[in-house]
């Protein structure tokens, strides 16, 4: 059980909650085996890795325009033999084993995924950086409000907030012009996300959303 500090988004008032993060652990005997940090950096390089474009590219000697003429002759100058001016080592030639397009995608199986998400939640929890807000609502769209949310919960400069379903549109607007600031809803959460962030804000059914996704009973 770990005890985290609650927000209601109207009036300001703060108080506290308890959350138990062995709801996250699964109840049979081959997947409950503790928070281990291993799962946990497996998929943040997964998820870092996926996010790769792959679209580097660099030009070999063969991909260089220009003829196939000898620098100088073979022999009597004196100089080492060369062949033509697009060899790597003359200035404009190409690139010696230069990258070349490629995909980075890396795989994980699903339930290690999900294993990696409780982890990192549980970890969140441990470090005392989990949020609770409450009467999330915005009749229009405010920055300013959401904003002033953010320094009541010391969100720091990379704040996540994860909604139970779909987020409003009036959140989204009022969240979007604020550097850093991210809202997902439960059901795009990743482990990677919760890692990078600073401060996790759950609205109000978003631990249940969670904790039902990743197959553990509410």
């Amino acid at each position: 059980m770990a005890e985290v500090k609650t927000i209601d988004a109207g009036s300001g008032a703060s108080g506290t909650a308890t959350l138990d993060e062995a709801t996250l652990l699964p109840k049979t005997r081959r997947e409950s085996r503790g928070f281990h940090p291993v799962v946990l950096r497996d998929a943040v390089i997964q998820y870092e890795a996926n996010a790769r474009v792959g679209t580097v590219q660099t030009k070999e000697r063969h991909f260089v325009s220009g003829n196939t003429k000898k620098m100088f002759k073979q022999k009597h100058t004196g100089n080492a033999r060369q062949g033509d001016g697009k060899a790597p080592h003359f200035r404009g030639g190409g690139v010696c084993f230069g990258p070349h397009p490629r995909s980075f995608r890396q795989e994980m199986p699903r339930r290690a995924l999900r294993k990696a998400l409780a982890v990192a939640l549980a970890r969140k929890l441990a470090d005392g950086e989990v949020t609770i807000v409450r009467a999330l609502s915005f009749s229009k769209p405010s920055t300013k409000g959401y904003m002033k949310l953010l320094q009541t919960a010391d969100a720091g400069h990379a704040p996540l907030l994860v909604t139970a379903a779909a987020a409003e549109p009036n959140l989204l607007k009022s969240a979007r012009n604020i550097p850093g600031s991210r809202v997902l809803p439960a059901a795009e959460l990743n482990a990677r996300d919760v890692a990078a962030c600073t401060r996790l804000l759950l609205g109000e059914g978003a631990w249940d959303a969670i904790a039902s996704r990743i197959g553990a009973p509410r």
